[in-house]
């Protein structure tokens, strides 16, 4: 948590953009994982951590412009919980943290709110991504699920200003890299031909908890790194194989890292994988060289699409013209998903409120399929925190289906394609804080190129 002036500006500065209304901030609660009592680990919801930045379940909050008014709705712990889980501070006392002095108990809300719309006042609201959100919304403001788009103005007024970090913000992202890096530096010294993807896994989560710290999303741990969300841990690693990685860790603030490695199995790589290994290599340095406040990030991820397909015709699997090629999307075959994202307080910040606003500034979003995977398309501003992430992959189902629709004769020579069927996929990941000239790398080093990769092993 950061001094409670911080909180006070934070909210100050939002008013001030959305301008009239009643802001509604609803808190997370806990959710059973199989039961009640047996909850998931609590993470409250960003945009609360941001303005209010209490991280307690069962806390709602809003912000009356119109009557210049700021209140925290919550109860105080009974003797049960207090006898089950311990004593916390009161209600008032973690509102006055955080600069908030009007506190009122949790039901007060939906007399608050009721009270709101009987009078035709304007009630802005985020876009629910929880099923109770769901429900409450539809019990205080009347409005049915299917209809809780959230309101744009407040959507964009909180991307505008949480889109740019502070100082501050990027001091406890970066703490986040640090580690993240660490747990990528632990893998690649740590794997060997014959263990499980859940060993290495194991690995990384002792740094993380060691370092006190969660982390940031579900680990990608795997030989399989073809399948770009591969939650699975249990395949065994053998000789041979590259093994993809991408984690990261999450701070006690929320703040996130979030980075991928591709390692051999082996000591080495072998021919046909470090040829591979330095074209996406050289996709992540490009677009690295590229960053610049201004820039589009979509024409980054052009500059890296072009330089795979270049990378790609030498090897054969490609051909064509380049220019033409990336237009049509034919790279997507090998390169399927976006360059990056924006990472904060969400690993993909604010991706609740809607990529279109967040990564898009309201433009619609390509429906090209690899292009539409793209998070962020927005010119570059100096405070920007996002990830660097291309990939090559050769995805055995996308492969034939492609093949059997005849797409994109003229830039891909299935045949060759073919010989590659089991490679497996390659990433690499960093993250990137956009500075008056140019950029700069968030965390330490990880291994990137082939050599620095095999130095580890």
């Amino acid at each position: 948590m950061f001094a409670k002036e911080t909180y006070v500006q934070r909210r100050a500065v939002l008013k001030k953009a959305v301008g009239h209304g009643v802001l509604l901030f609803l808190g997370n609660d806990e959710q059973g994982l199989n039961y009640e009592d047996n909850t998931f680990r609590y993470r409250q919801d960003s945009s609360f951590l941001y303005y209010f930045g209490l991280s307690f379940a069962g806390l709602n909050a809003l912000i009356d412009i119109d009557e210049d008014r700021e209140i925290i709705f919550g109860d105080e712990l009974s003797i049960d919980y207090i006898v089950w889980m311990g004593t916390q501070p009161t209600l008032h006392e973690k509102a006055a943290a955080v600069g908030i002095t009007e506190t009122r108990p949790a039901a007060q809300l939906t007399e608050y709110l009721h009270k709101a719309v009987q009078q035709g006042r304007t009630i802005h609201y985020l876009p629910p991504y929880r099923a109770e959100h769901k429900l409450k919304l539809m019990d205080w403001l009347g409005v049915p699920p299917a209809h809780q788009e959230g309101s744009v103005s407040f959507i964009r007024a909180i991307v505008a200003q949480r889109n740019v970090k502070t100082d501050e913000e990027i001091a406890e992202i970066e703490r986040a890299c640090d580690i993240t890096a660490d747990m990528h530096i632990a893998a690649t010294r740590f794997i060997r031909p014959g263990m499980y993807e859940y060993e290495v896994v194991a690995e990384m989560n002792h740094v993380a908890e060691s370092h006190n710290c969660e982390l940031s999303f579900a680990t990608i741990a795997t030989i399989n790194g073809q399948t770009l969300h591969n939650h699975y841990h249990g395949n065994r690693i053998d000789e041979g194989q590259l093994f993809l990685i991408d984690a990261g860790a999450e701070l006690p603030s929320g703040y996130c890292g979030d980075m991928s490695s591709t390692i051999p199995v082996s000591k080495t790589f072998t021919p046909r994988q470090r040829a591979v290994y330095e074209i996406q290599n050289a996709m992540h340095l490009e677009s690295v060289k590229a960053l610049r406040p201004g820039i589009p990030y979509m024409d980054v991820y052009d500059l890296s699409a072009r330089v795979m397909v270049d990378g790609l015709k030498e090897l054969g699997l490609m051909k064509g013209n380049t220019e033409d090629a990336v237009r049509e999307c034919a790279h997507a075959l090998f390169y399927p998903h976006g360059l990056g994202h924006m990472m904060g307080l969400d690993v993909h910040d604010m991706e609740n409120l809607g990529e279109v606003w967040v990564g898009y500034d309201g433009q619609p979003k390509s429906t090209q399929f690899g292009r539409k995977s793209q998070r962020l398309a927005i010119p570059l501003r100096p405070g920007f925190v996002h990830t660097v992430e291309p990939g090559i992959y050769f995805i055995p189902e996308l492969i034939d289906l492609w093949r059997s629709q005849g797409k994109f004769t003229d830039f891909i020579n299935y045949d060759k394609v073919e010989e590659y069927r089991h490679f497996g996929g390659i990433r690499n990941e960093e993250n990137y804080l956009i500075t008056e000239t140019g950029a700069r790398r968030l965390g330490k080093k990880i291994p990137l190129t082939p050599d620095e990769v095999e130095a580890l092993r």
